[in-house]
């Protein structure tokens, strides 16, 4: 007969299942002893299982069957990004971790000193990385993988801070004054794994200033997206700030006053401004014009390139020249206006309409922008689902006319679960 063993459980971080996932906020909801919570409910975060050999014959194909229809139902979720309200538990302060862990510890005095377009830099890194949303590990670069460690690391700062220390490494502004590169911070004293979250301001979306594009570390992974102002759940209790440590310079993709100026480009142009442009040119739908590159050397792909650019956003004559101006180089570093339409897709005025981001889109919503999609959808021969043509509220006719859309891309599984993400909302539009 087996000998009864303890095995000491833990849910997996990074599983994204129900009953991993309700282990998490558990935990996460226990404060720590050095912060007002109490021991035993801190001890209380991990539990002890007796294993017997009675038990494991008798039950443990049902623990086996029932882990697996957990972690199946996991997998199954209709679109594991779709809710724009993750729950953000997030480790405490603490020094870098691991290879990266260069810095100094982490203090206001003497802080690094670095650039908004640096900020925007570092943040777009995290994102092209796709670094996965956890609070116990670690990044290559030191940081926790968690929003505090995220804001820590496009900061620049000497170490992992929290929502409840990030606050004394920035000064307070309005929301009118924000510019790529600040926060937008929530901290919630009584009960910091309730709503505490922090995002990185990547710019306005538009004129109106209703929302903006977040750079953020959720789950599953570090995403950039339009974001209302400032955030779906408690909004007005985020509050701004800038980096004190912040200097001059529009060096970088990010900086969105830091136009260098028209002589930096055009015909025998060789700089760093140029490889930029191209950059941010092919992150707007203009890779096809580069056989190789971006690079340093104006060429012709970076004439092209710019002027779909400006002739996408309904420019002509000298507007589009293919030469950037302040106005050009504002939209391609806000990631505003409208991107290069596909090959062929020709100049419509739906063609590379901006995606406004997953939160319109779910039950309960009622917005224009489903009501586009819906049109848009009738428009492709995708609108057999709607009884009564589509309209601003979201319902289940929307979804499955995305979910056959998606499907007529070849998608599977998650990728084709009824709910727009960028690259549906993309090829739907092109």
């Amino acid at each position: 007969m087996t000998v009864p063993v303890f095995e000491e459980y833990e849910p997996t971080i990074d599983c994204i299942c129900a009953g991993c996932a309700v282990q998490r906020r558990t935990a996460a909801r226990a404060l720590p002893v050095r912060h007002g919570g109490h021991p035993a409910a801190h001890g209380a975060r991990r539990a002890l299982v007796l294993v017997t050999a009675a038990g494991v014959c008798l039950s443990s194909g049902a623990v086996e069957a029932a882990v697996a229809a957990g972690h199946a139902a996991g997998s199954a979720r209709t679109d594991e990004n779709a809710d724009p309200e993750p729950a953000t538990p997030q480790g405490e302060t603490g020094p870098l971790m691991g290879a990266g862990a260069s810095g100094p510890p982490s203090s206001t005095s003497g802080l690094r000193r670095t650039t908004r377009a640096d900020i925007i830099d570092r943040a777009k890194k995290w994102v092209s990385a796709k670094v996965p949303y956890s609070m116990e590990k670690y990044w290559s670069d030191g940081y926790r993988q968690d929003c505090s460690g995220f804001v820590s690391m496009a900061w620049n700062l000497g170490g992992n801070e929290w929502t409840g220390s990030l606050a004394a490494y920035g000064t307070r502004i309005s929301r009118s004054e924000l510019q790529p590169g600040d926060m937008l911070l929530f901290h919630n004293p009584a009960d910091p794994s309730r709503g505490s979250h922090v995002t990185i301001f990547g710019g306005w979306t538009d004129h109106t200033h209703k929302q903006y594009i977040a750079y953020e570390q959720a789950r599953p992974k570090t995403r950039k997206q339009a974001t209302p102002m400032a955030y779906w759940n408690n909004s007005d209790r985020y509050v701004a700030y800038r980096y004190k440590g912040l200097a001059g310079g529009s060096g970088g993709s990010g900086s969105s006053t830091g136009f260098p100026g028209a002589g930096k480009f055009g015909p025998g142009a060789d700089n760093k401004y140029v490889t930029q442009l191209g950059k941010m040119l092919v992150e707007r739908g203009g890779k096809r014009f580069y056989t190789v590159g971006p690079g340093p050397r104006w060429g012709d792909a970076d004439r092209r390139a710019t002027q779909a650019f400006q002739k996408a956003q309904g420019w002509k004559g000298k507007e589009a020249d293919g030469r950037p101006g302040p106005h050009t180089w504002r939209l391609l570093v806000n990631g505003t206006g409208r991107g290069i339409p596909a090959s062929g897709a020709g100049g419509s005025a739906n063609t590379a309409v901006a995606f406004p981001g997953r939160g319109y889109f779910k039950p309960g919503q009622s917005n224009s922008h489903v009501e586009r999609l819906g049109k848009q959808l009738v428009k492709k021969g995708y609108g057999k689902q709607y009884v009564s043509g589509p309209g601003p509220r979201w319902g289940e006719a929307d979804r499955r006319n995305i979910e056959a859309f998606q499907r007529a891309q070849g998608w599977r599984g998650t990728a084709a679960n009824g709910y727009p993400g960028p690259e549906t909302w993309r090829r739907l539009f092109a």
